[in-house]
């Protein structure tokens, strides 16, 4: 089954719900992760999908985590159309197992700050943040949601990662209250929630995003409405990378020429760009034609 996200609806209730096993390991391996920043970058290229399930066409979310946890930065970008990229400050990153003998991520992430920033493509974007609640992701996730945008949801979030270092299960969901909603809808969700499965344990049996949803909306009605394929798709190319060499100074770009090559490595997919000496010559005499 390919990575899918799924939107679907019941009384007084949006619900979204994803599979995202195969663009996990492709981050996974483009990075070479360990298993706890594979849990992380996971967790949030995957809540960053979600939340860009709400956004229109040609809209953009950046999700990003600045704790001051072994892992640095966790930063994912999505977009409605299904696609996401991200990348970890330290990929290999590592801690011992928590008691329960599951990955310390919230360890790993540590204290710090958490932002989001929605590009509309018009005007300035649009950013909020709160405080990293527990470094798990979903938490945190789900905090901002009320602190900065006022939106009583809840998300969940799981990576399950082999003894290979390889993601056998990834995905997650979010549920987010509308007006609509009365104290009765509210307790039977409650309810209904505290008798899930862990997100990964759902996936790792084979369920789909639509399964995720009948298993979390047990005894609701609902109505499916879209179904969106999620990939791993990362904006560089080489012309985007020369765009950044040309804005070096002289002194940097002389620096390059000396050195006869160039390596720049995309720091969100891995992808590297290879440039000779005649290229680094001709790239300065265009910079240096527009300063």
């Amino acid at each position: 089954m390919s990575d899918t996200l799924v939107k679907a609806i019941s009384r007084g209730i949006r619900i979204y719900a994803a599979v995202t096993t195969d663009l996990v390991n492709e981050a996974i391996s483009r990075h070479d992760c360990s298993p706890t920043a594979a849990a992380a970058l996971g967790r949030t290229m995957t809540g960053a999908l979600l939340l860009a399930a709400n956004l229109k066409n040609q809209e953009a979310i950046t999700v990003s985590f600045q704790g001051n946890g072994p892992l640095g930065y966790i930063t994912a970008d999505a977009t409605p159309e299904g696609y996401v990229r991200g990348y970890v400050g330290n990929p290999h990153a590592e801690l011992p197992l928590k008691e329960n003998g599951k990955l310390d991520v919230g360890g790993a992430v540590g204290k710090g700050l958490l932002q989001v920033t929605r590009f509309t493509g018009i005007g300035e974007p649009m950013r909020g943040s709160c405080e990293i609640v527990t470094g798990e992701i979903a938490e945190d996730l789900t905090s901002y949601l009320f602190t900065s945008e006022q939106t009583a949801s809840s998300v969940g979030l799981g990576v399950l990662v082999g003894t290979d270092r390889r993601a056998m299960a990834a995905g997650g969901f979010m549920l987010q209250l509308m007006p609509d909603a009365d104290e009765e809808i509210i307790s039977k969700l409650e309810a209904s929630l505290k008798e899930v499965r862990s997100i990964s344990s759902i996936i790792a049996d084979g369920a789909g995003p639509k399964d995720i949803v009948s298993e979390l909306m047990a005894g609701f009605k609902v109505d499916f409405l879209t179904s969106t394929e999620l990939s791993f798709r990362c904006k560089c190319n080489r012309e985007r990378i020369e765009d950044v060499l040309l804005s070096l100074s002289h002194d940097d770009m002389q620096s390059l020429v000396e050195d006869g090559k160039a390596e720049v490595c995309c720091q969100f997919c891995g992808e590297k760009y290879h440039f000779e000496k005649d290229e680094l010559v001709h790239l300065m005499k265009l910079a240096d034609g527009v300063r």
